[in-house]
């Protein structure tokens, strides 16, 4: 334990703790403040009234009536909803204001501790471009790159200057946001634009930087924290790899990539950096590690992180608990003799989001929800709980720990394969592809992983029933089979049934039957199939086809049957006695349709303007990221029916263009 006397000791105590956030992370810092003998309030905007958070909380504040994605932006409405509650000090979560000096600096005006560090702290390496600066002057290895005047055309020249590829880079926060990597010349002032336009959204502040990008390497992070007496430790390193549009999407520490030697050498910079800036509370520096064992300073998180759990996994420490201590002035209570690492562990980040439409968020209601057990998990989901468009699409993780890397690899797998989550497209079944996939089950993994296996992680495994008929099945003895479901023989004769579903986009025409031996036959293009059911509840089937014995939990939602199946969610629409739909959703008919819920953040035609096939129209944001909507046809543009601000919905016709002849 690092001492520190009575006397020198500059104690900082309080009673009731408001937590600047929402959801899970609301969740995760109620639970440990909670264990300590703090009250917790929570603060909402409208779309969160009946969030998990709130119903925990010991009070909730409302922070916002529109605009539901602002809401946990305003600092004067979280301060005022602090001493409309008699909070007396404020923890930040991660995400929205965790980085934000002058948020930090609004709650210390106002009487209150803020669980992080200070303002000057969060100023100094939160943002970007000042903390290379800082890391450079005291030695340690930054990638080159420019931070200076924002001027596109001064960029597009620095950009050239550093050479490509090169990353575009928001200063004012992470997670992905605001963050380009740009191949070339000719794509960087689309995507200049774009980078700064979603920096603005999700942080209030379009300032960029500039970055070379290094080819392939490993993001390894390291854990710190430091007291208000100049004590710092760190806490080991994480692999943070596994990206998508870089943003993380497995975590594990330790790395496999990092040695002993290594972890030295990179823990002793972390903790130097600490130590210069006088840094308070929890911290992570990041660093990209090339494949020639060289590391370079990327950014320093001035928070909490989203991957923390992992750490805690293999130290046995409450992160948040250490963060609470170091507010209330006491000094830390290890120092680094004290810190020791056993067996691994793995976190996934459960997202809403659709794997095979590169990643597009989802938003809607999670009509099911069950979490597998024996791993750790963090959400704050329920049966029946909304999922809104307007935050992170991040809905849960799931962090396994073992003895070793490969058992811990293995659970985590199996906890995916296990996870009940109906009604809302989620990334399960390619978390669990990429935790088996012989890449990164050999440890190699870099940040270029999802694209070089991107095609193998998202195919359907091989084996198995064909989802098509596992779905007739279940439709024909659930639903308008008209003769429901009993063991033995069937006590009338049946009838065919013809059934049309839709499958991935994949319509599909089978035509089943139930023998009067029990038995069913499933026949798509002349070609039948043999099944038979030895037990069907309400949400469990199970059965054998071709001789195969499986189980499967389903959930039907009107013209939806949802079924988790061998690890995989599958979606079947019972299009049957539907009419044929005749939109063109993918534009070729001239109308551009938005593709999901969101917000409207540029329009970038108007009428009569002459449009390619495949040119940006226009750009909606949804969970923080943004995603541009193109012309499906050559021709002019003839009507625009959405303005900036708007919010849509999927379906929702943008921009109409007369194709050319």
């Amino acid at each position: 334990m690092n001492e520190t006397s009575a006397a020198a000791m500059k104690l900082t105590p309080f009673k009731k703790i408001l937590v600047a956030n929402r959801g899970e992370i609301a969740l995760r810092v109620m639970r440990t403040a909670r264990r300590m003998g703090y009250g917790v309030v929570a603060v909402y905007s409208a779309a969160d009234k009946d969030a998990a958070h709130v119903r925990a909380a010991d009070e909730a504040v409302p922070i916002g009536e529109s605009l539901p994605a602002q809401s946990y932006l305003r600092i004067d409405a979280i301060v005022a909803a602090a001493k409309l509650s008699g909070a007396d000090a404020v923890h930040p979560g991660y995400g929205f204001l965790a980085e934000n000096e002058d948020f930090a600096a609004a709650c210390k005006a106002a009487g209150l501790v803020f669980i992080g560090p200070s303002p000057d702290s969060i100023r100094a390496m939160g943002d970007k471009a000042g903390a290379k600066a800082i890391m450079s002057k005291a030695g340690v290895p930054c990638v080159p790159g420019f931070q200076g005047v924002q001027d596109d055309a001064v960029l597009k020249a620095e950009a050239d200057r550093i050479g490509y590829p090169v990353m575009i880079k928001a200063t004012a926060g992470g997670g992905g946001r605001g963050m380009r990597l740009v191949p070339d010349a000719a794509s960087f002032a689309d995507m200049l634009r774009s980078a700064k336009s979603e920096a603005q959204n999700a942080f209030g502040d379009p300032t960029v930087i500039l970055e070379r990008a290094i080819v392939e390497p490993r993001h390894i992070e390291i854990q710190v924290f430091g007291d208000r007496y100049g004590n710092a430790i760190h806490l080991g390193e994480r692999d943070c790899s596994v990206q998508r549009r870089h943003q993380k999407l497995i975590e594990e520490a330790p790395s496999p990539a990092v040695d002993a030697a290594l972890r030295e050498k990179m823990g002793a910079v972390a903790v130097a950096a600490v130590r210069a800036i006088g840094y308070e509370g929890a911290g992570t520096l990041e660093f990209l590690l090339d494949q020639s064992g060289d590391f370079y300073f990327m950014e320093m998180n001035t928070r909490l992180q989203v991957e923390h759990p992992v750490t805690e996994a293999i130290t046995g420490l409450d992160l948040v608990e250490l963060q609470l201590r170091v507010a209330a002035g006491q000094p830390l209570p290890l120092t680094q003799a004290d810190v020791k690492f056993s067996g691994h562990a793995i976190e996934a980040r459960l997202c809403a989001e659709d794997a095979g439409r590169d990643f597009m968020p989802q938003s809607g209601r999670m009509l099911r929800w069950e979490m597998a057990p024996h791993v750790r998990a963090e959400h704050a989901l329920q049966s029946g709980a909304d999922i809104p468009p307007f935050y992170d699409s991040m809905i849960a993780k799931l962090v396994a720990h073992g003895v070793t890397r490969d058992e811990a690899r293995q659970k985590l797998a199996s906890a995916l394969d296990n996870t009940i989550a109906f009604g809302v497209t989620t990334n399960q079944a390619f978390l669990a592809a990429c935790l088996r996939d012989p890449v990164f089950a050999a440890g190699g993994a870099t940040t270029a992983f999802i694209d070089a296996r991107g095609d193998a992680l998202r195919a359907r495994p091989e084996g198995g029933v064909d989802p098509a008929i596992l779905s007739a099945l279940l439709l024909y003895a659930t639903g308008r089979g008209a003769h429901g479901w009993r063991p033995g023989r069937a006590l009338r004769p049946s009838f065919a049934l013809p059934l049309r579903i839709d499958i991935d986009g994949e319509t599909r025409e089978i035509e089943a039957i139930r023998h009067a031996d029990g038995g069913y036959e499933l026949t798509e293009n002349g070609n039948p199939v043999s099944a038979t059911i030895d037990r069907l509840s309400r949400d469990e089937i199970a059965f054998h086809v071709g001789g195969l014995n499986a189980t499967a939990t389903y959930l039907n939602d009107g013209d939806r049957l949802f079924v988790l199946y061998r690890g995989r969610t599958i979606v079947a629409s019972d299009l049957t006695l539907a009419r044929p739909e005749s939109a063109d959703a993918g534009g070729g008919d001239g109308k551009v349709r938005a593709q999901l819920s969101g917000r409207v953040v540029a329009l970038l035609v108007k009428p009569g303007d002459r449009v390619e096939r495949g040119q940006p129209v226009a750009t909606l944001e949804a969970m923080k990221m943004q995603h541009v909507h193109a012309a499906g046809v050559a021709g002019a543009v003839t009507a625009v029916h959405a303005a900036e601000g708007d919010q849509t919905v999927p379906g929702a016709i943008l921009v109409e263009i007369e194709p050319a002849a």
